[in-house]
């Protein structure tokens, strides 16, 4: 019986999804059935039929408006070819027509009906199903219990995941069916199951059952959920899969790093490769680690103007900083208040601490330790209206000048010289184009477009797949992607010397997304994987200069192929069609040659304007439909 109750289960998630009926005794009439003959004999008979019952009925009418005979007066042979021909029209209708229309018209979402394996599956099923040594009652009792009244109704319009919960009990169908009618929130499900993979599932199938959408190439399997609950994300149904590449080996400060890049454009990786590669021949590349301190800046109003400024006053003197560091650092071991800078906008004040977070990027543990600050200076200032933790001049995920200029989370400069035959043989360009590039592009053209940091090729790119790829916020790409690429001809000309400077790297070892298995795998790859125990922060720091180091790779590899004029010749191997368009446009160029020819010995034959302008519209559909 239980068995019998499992197969009973798995049959009604099954009947969501439409299946063919399988025909015993298939006695249905068809069009071809009209003639006792053979199926190609019928249709040529009516084909003729048709056609020629046409063709005579057009001929008699052309000679009725010729002899002036009104049309309504018809012959008995009329009659019998209008009768024929209506008789061989609605055959071909039914026999051609009606269900290719229908199949058009009518025809439901491949995610709706199943496929033909689907299909045989299902008739294998119910011949087992026959075939069993049961009574009849009991073989065929398939049926559902019945749904509540505010249950949703299931059309064949919706459209399902073909990749269903492995076991579906009456407790998971329970359950499904409270949350599509609300009873039970979604996002409580993982407090209420305790099973957060469990949770997933149900909340997934729910979904596509208010949404008639499937999700079936969102993976639901092979992810730990306990892993991101209370951490990375509410509310999952899946997770997206995002191909890793490796770029590298990257010399940096006399060590080889692979650099680890998810992304989903073709050409990076590669493109980022070279660059470490001629990066690696010239002898390698330096950091310099300038700061090192995230910020949280919050806003707080007083009555007048004045009194802001008392406040500001006091938060800038040396001999009220150590009292101010100590009720700061209480938030975390690794925080240390590094400096408060203030701004203020009429009666209200913006106070934008900078700390020290060790290995981790830090965010929260600022917050912490601002709140702390502001909660201490309520005693000495009660008039004060805390309006925000965050005003926006920290400023977090938005360009902004006091980044660029102050900085946030890590700023580096990395720089490495390259040599003048690795510039000819490896990044196949010259010393010369390069400077003159990066100076018309980078620096003048990013000033024509008001630029705000930035003043690079491609810096976000490289960040960006390297934040996805160890679990940093991707969201903080913004900031951090504030770069200016920097080339100079060195040694009478004969070398290159390139540097990228990034004031605001917001990185971490520690939180967020690193603990998850992929990023965690992709930071041991660098060897930055959790705290540093011998030097706190040591870890971020370190990573903050392989990132610097990959968008040098980067920038020195992407400028080297637009002065060699590359770029579309990469994208096209790597990222687009391999089409060759050249063949395609000397083609057009011939064909075009040829058609100017001919207009011009139409011309000397002096045919008239009208029929050249008619020939020449012809012509240029044609051009387009080549070019194209």
């Amino acid at each position: 019986m239980e068995s019998h109750h499992r197969r009973s289960n798995t049959s009604s998630v099954r009947s969501h999804k439409p299946t063919r009926p399988i025909a015993l005794d298939d006695d249905s009439t068809k069009a071809s059935d009209a003639l006792p003959l053979p199926l190609y004999l019928t249709n040529a008979f009516f084909f003729t039929l048709f056609f020629s019952a046409v063709y005579f009925l057009l001929c008699r009418w052309r000679e009725k408006i010729r002899s002036s005979t009104p049309l309504h007066v018809v012959t008995f042979s009329e009659i019998v070819a209008i009768l024929a021909s209506v008789a061989s029209f609605i055959y071909l209708l039914g026999f051609f027509g009606i269900d290719f229309v229908q199949s058009l018209v009518l025809r439901p979402s491949a995610d709706v009906w199943a496929s033909e394996e689907d299909e045989v599956e299902n008739e294998v099923l119910l011949r087992n199903e026959d075939a069993r040594k049961v009574p009849c009652g009991q073989a065929l009792d398939r049926s559902l219990r019945s749904l509540p009244p505010s249950a949703t109704i299931v059309t064949a319009e919706k459209v399902f995941d073909e990749m269903r919960m492995k076991v579906m009990t009456e407790e998971d169908e329970e359950i499904i069916r409270s949350v599509v009618t609300g009873l039970t929130p979604s996002y409580s499900l993982e407090s209420k199951l305790g099973d957060c993979r469990r949770a997933a599932a149900i909340r997934r199938e729910a979904l596509q059952r208010l949404t008639g959408k499937s999700l079936s190439g969102l993976p639901l399997d092979g992810f730990d959920y306990e892993s991101i609950l209370g951490r990375c994300c509410e509310m999952p149904v899946g997770y997206v899969q995002i191909p890793v590449g490796i770029a590298g080996p990257l010399l940096l400060d006399g060590r080889e790093y692979s650099v680890p890049m998810a992304t989903t454009e073709g050409c990076l990786v590669a493109s980022t490769n070279r660059g470490c590669k001629a990066i690696h021949l010239s002898g390698g590349a330096k950091s310099v680690l300038l700061r090192d301190g995230m910020t949280r800046a919050p806003v707080v109003r007083f009555g007048t103007a004045k009194r802001a400024a008392d406040l500001k006053l006091y938060l800038e003197d040396p001999e009220n900083f150590e009292t101010l560091s100590v009720v700061f650092n209480r938030s975390s071991r690794f925080a240390k208040l590094q400096g408060i800078k203030c701004a203020i906008a009429g009666k209200n004040l913006y106070l934008r601490f900078s700390c020290f977070t060790g290995d981790a990027m830090g965010m929260n543990m600022v917050s912490k330790g601002v709140q702390n600050v502001l909660d201490f200076l309520q005693s000495d200032f009660p008039d004060m209206d805390v309006i925000g933790i965050s005003g926006n001049f920290c400023s977090d995920k938005k360009p902004a000048a006091v980044n660029w200029i102050e900085g946030r989370g890590k700023s580096v400069v990395c720089e490495a010289i390259i040599k003048g035959d690795v510039v000819r043989k490896v990044l196949k360009t010259s010393v010369e184009s390069l400077v003159e590039l990066n100076m018309l592009k980078n620096l003048t053209g990013s000033a024509m477009a008001g630029a705000l940091g930035g003043f690079n090729a491609h810096a976000s790119n490289i960040v960006s797949a390297v934040y996805i790829a160890t679990g940093q916020d991707p969201a903080q790409n913004v900031e951090s992607s504030h770069c200016i690429t920097m080339m100079e001809a060195v040694n009478d000309g004969n070398d290159l010397h390139v540097s990228v400077t990034m004031p605001s790297i917001e990185v971490g070892t520690v939180g967020g997304g690193t603990q998850l298995a992929s990023q965690s795998a992709c930071l041991n790859l660098l060897g930055v994987k959790g705290a540093s125990k011998e030097s706190p922060g040591a870890n971020s720091r370190l990573l903050a200069s392989i990132v610097a180091g990959a968008v040098l790779a980067g920038e020195l590899s992407l400028m080297s192929a637009l002065a060699a004029g590359q770029l579309v010749k990469s994208h096209m191997k790597y990222n687009r069609s391999s089409k060759d368009v050249s063949k395609q446009l000397k083609t057009l160029g011939f064909e075009a040659e040829k058609k100017l020819c001919q207009l011009f010995s139409y011309r000397k034959k002096k045919v008239e304007t009208k029929s050249l302008r008619l020939i020449f519209d012809g012509y240029r559909r044609e051009f387009v439909t080549l070019g194209s």
